[in-house]
């Protein structure tokens, strides 16, 4: 019991450390999607046509995926399973991305315009208006953005060490990658992946 309590402390203060190693990249990951959500909204709730219109589109699309063709079904596990799978396979293509350092923040800021565009519905009214609704509306969108913010940092930070590697970074290498910096990446990662399975639960049982 001794044994297994001193395992699990040793791996959240190596998760930990990873996060405080990629904290630049995390930082600047969170900064981007502050920004693009906090635009999308504006420019909805200020009656932009091309945002709302370009919503509408967004979320007619949406109404023939397997997730929501599931949630229609009322099989709202099933959905939340495949919102996280889709997550999950977001996260990692950012943070592939990221092994090109800037690669990524393009498709990072047009994922958080599109949740920033979501907050109204299909009336053109304000989820934020409502508090039931705008509770619902920002701890979904706090929860997705959480583990998207981290896995986009991890491969940022993966991507800076490529060329920049700090102390901590050198040694080993893997395919020219420090082997460390992808530990770290992998330590981020036991975060993100329960967390995006706790932010696609909520979404779909808290309905």
């Amino acid at each position: 019991m001794q044994q297994q309590k001193s395992d699990t402390n040793s791996i959240v203060a190596l998760v930990m450390r990873a996060l405080h190693r990629a904290r630049i990249a995390i930082l600047t990951v969170a900064l981007t999607y502050l920004v693009s959500v906090s635009v999308g909204i504006v420019m909805v709730h200020t009656g932009n046509e091309w945002a709302i219109t370009y919503r509408d589109h967004i979320v007619s699309r949406a109404q023939s995926s397997p997730t929501i063709i599931a949630l229609k079904q009322n099989n709202r596990l099933r959905a939340a399973i495949l919102d996280f799978g889709g997550n999950l396979y977001g996260a990692i293509a950012d943070t592939l991305g990221g092994l090109g350092v800037v690669f990524p923040y393009p498709f990072i800021a047009y994922r958080g315009w599109i949740g920033g565009i979501v907050s109204i519905d299909s009336s053109h009214l304000s989820r934020l208006a409502e508090p039931k609704e705008a509770t619902y509306y920002l701890i979904t969108l706090t929860l997705q953005l959480i583990p998207y913010v981290l896995s986009g940092g991890a491969g940022v930070n993966t991507g800076l060490s490529l060329y920049r590697p700090k102390s901590f970074y050198q040694g080993e290498k893997w395919l020219g990658i420090p082997k460390e910096a992808i530990r770290d990446a992998f330590r981020i990662y036991l975060l993100v992946v329960p967390l995006f399975l706790l932010a696609s639960l909520w979404e779909f049982f808290e309905r």
